[in-house]
């Protein structure tokens, strides 16, 4: 029986279409600096590393003396080195799969269900839902990273029905009435009701007509850019990107509803149940439930069940600041922020060591946790380790719960290391 309790892992990589090019992509850099075998193709878009069991790309474990095994399997055969109360709440199973992305193009305009309606979308549509499990996300940026998150303040809205024709067209002139007269209320709830409305008659609009709104003002937007003018107040560069990424897709009109949230690194967005979202651009981190339970609104040639999306989404208007998860900042010798969202499946930390540290410890957990290198150099010693382990940018490394690991850094450079474990403890 393995007594291993850290140890390296070789993660799968993801190519997909909004993936980044080549050498353009974090993810294939990361990969190439600790694999050999891997070499980086200049015409494949590398868009995920994956790191944990999920089947479409289990991790491998790399135990100096044993056999290479599947994290999934490894884990099987020890369940305890899950931790007592992660093994007990999630039976036996590690809970979340920890990524790298890198985003070109944008991902669809999605949503994902709550863990009781993931379960009945799993027993009436088992086809399309493949698992009964919830699928919370966060998203750390390791770039300046651009997304979609939630519904816009009603205002905002309001005034784009006002001054962007096309938009009020998409929507409908009546429900556009309706919604600016909402929008002069303060009751929250007609609020939600109206921006419901609003969306839906945006959803259920015959696609030829979406395409027919949206090209004058594609064209008229690509004028105005032409010509010089500030195009800000209508989206445009937005809106010219997803057109180029889309064309005539009914999500190009969403930026008018959903917040445009731009993080820089070390921000993040906690990406809870029913909250409509899309990631656009830029490199980051991301924690998530173990499931593919997705519900998608637009921007993808995929399936869109549009009912079940309106029917389930989050209404409510929030501002910018509201879109963005705030870590617990401790500073000291090393900058450490904890991002914990309000879900037990996953939390995670990031560390930052500046130059000229010679160390750091990552103190035992009650939860398993897997660890990746994004900068930087030098070993990990553990007592179960004989030898230490070299670390260098790309390495992924599994801890068991209750080790811990002593960091030593490769002439005092600096590092950058994301941890991800379960939240139950």
């Amino acid at each position: 029986m393995s007594k291993a309790e850290v140890f390296e892992l070789k993660c799968a990589v993801q190519e997909y279409a909004w993936g980044k090019k080549g050498e353009d992509s974090a993810v294939a850099k990361l990969k190439a600096s600790v694999d050999s075998n891997f070499t980086i193709n200049p015409d494949a878009f590398y868009a995920e590393l994956w790191m944990g069991t999920h089947p479409n790309g289990p991790s491998i474990c790399k135990i100096p003396g044993e056999e290479d095994v599947p994290l999934s399997e490894w884990v099987k055969q020890h369940p305890k080195q899950l931790g007592s109360e992660v093994e007990r709440y999630f039976s036996g199973s590690l809970p979340f799969l920890f990524k790298v992305l890198s985003v070109r193009t944008a991902l669809s305009i999605q949503a994902h269900p709550n863990k009781q309606h993931a379960e009945q979308l799993h027993i009436d549509r088992p086809d399309l839902y493949k698992d009964p499990n919830h699928k919370p996300e966060m998203a750390i940026a390791l770039t300046p990273f651009m997304g979609l998150c939630g519904f816009r303040p009603i205002d905002e809205v309001a005034n784009f029905l006002e001054t962007v024709e096309e938009f009020r067209k998409a929507v409908g002139g009546e429900k556009a009435d309706s919604f600016v007269a909402a929008s002069k209320t303060d009751d929250k709830s007609k609020h939600r009701e109206a921006m419901k409305e609003a969306f839906k008659s945006l959803m259920e609009r015959d696609a030829a007509e979406i395409k027919s709104f949206l090209k004058p003002l594609v064209d008229r937007v690509t004028g105005k850019k032409t010509a010089g003018e500030d195009v800000s107040a209508m989206e445009g560069d937005l809106l010219l990107k997803l057109s180029s990424e889309f064309p005539g897709d009914r999500g190009l009109f969403a930026i008018y509803f959903l917040n445009v949230v731009h993080l820089e690194p070390g921000e993040a967005m906690f990406l809870e149940a029913n909250l409509p979202h899309a990631y656009l651009s830029g490199d980051c981190m991301e924690c998530m439930a173990c499931s593919d339970n997705v519900v998608r609104a637009g921007l993808t040639p995929k399936y869109l069940d549009v009912q079940t999306l309106l029917d389930m989404l989050d209404y409510t208007c929030r501002p910018i600041s509201r879109t963005k998860f705030l870590g617990i900042e401790s500073h000291g010798n090393i900058d450490i922020t904890i991002f914990n969202p309000p879900v037990p499946d996953f939390g995670v930390s990031k560390f930052e060591v500046p130059e000229g540290s010679t160390g750091f410890l990552l103190q035992a957990f009650e939860s398993a946790s897997i660890c990746i290198i994004i900068r930087g150099e030098g070993e990990a010693s553990s007592k179960s380790l004989k030898e230490p382990l070299k670390l260098r940018t790309g390495t992924v490394f599994f801890v068991a719960a209750d080790a811990d690991v002593s960091i030593s850094l490769e002439d005092g450079q600096g590092m950058l290391l994301f941890r991800a474990y379960a939240g139950v403890f």
